[in-house]
């Protein structure tokens, strides 16, 4: 049997194949040491599906946007793509670093108002 593609989260909710739900789905979800795990199964599959169910709209609901943000600024400054060395990365580094700080000036205004 072939392995069916990875499920694809988009903004609103969406559904997944029986295929995945039986590919990436642990037949038994453990817990251990406070983390969900079944035997070293890589479990990308199964958070994949879990958020494409939910929908990246309602998955962003539930975490404070600044920790959004400070893993989207993690992962964008450890892009390979992203080369720092030259007058273009550096301009862009500077964009990306600006317009972090003003997300996350908004992302902690909207925290405070609850």
């Amino acid at each position: 049997m072939d392995t069916p593609p990875l499920p694809q989260p988009k903004l609103d909710r969406t559904p997944i194949t029986f295929d995945q739900y039986a590919a990436y789905t642990p037949q038994k979800l453990e817990l251990r040491h406070g983390f969900y795990g079944y035997g070293g199964q890589d479990l990308t599959g199964f958070y994949l599906a879990v958020l494409a169910n939910m929908g990246l709209r309602e998955a962003v609901r539930q975490v404070p946007l600044s920790l959004w943000l400070e893993a989207i600024q993690e992962l964008a400054l450890q892009n390979p793509k992203l080369n720092f060395d030259t007058e273009t990365g550096e301009a862009m580094l500077n964009s990306l670093n600006r317009g972090l700080e003003d997300l996350q000036a908004v992302a902690e205004y909207l925290e405070e108002q609850g």
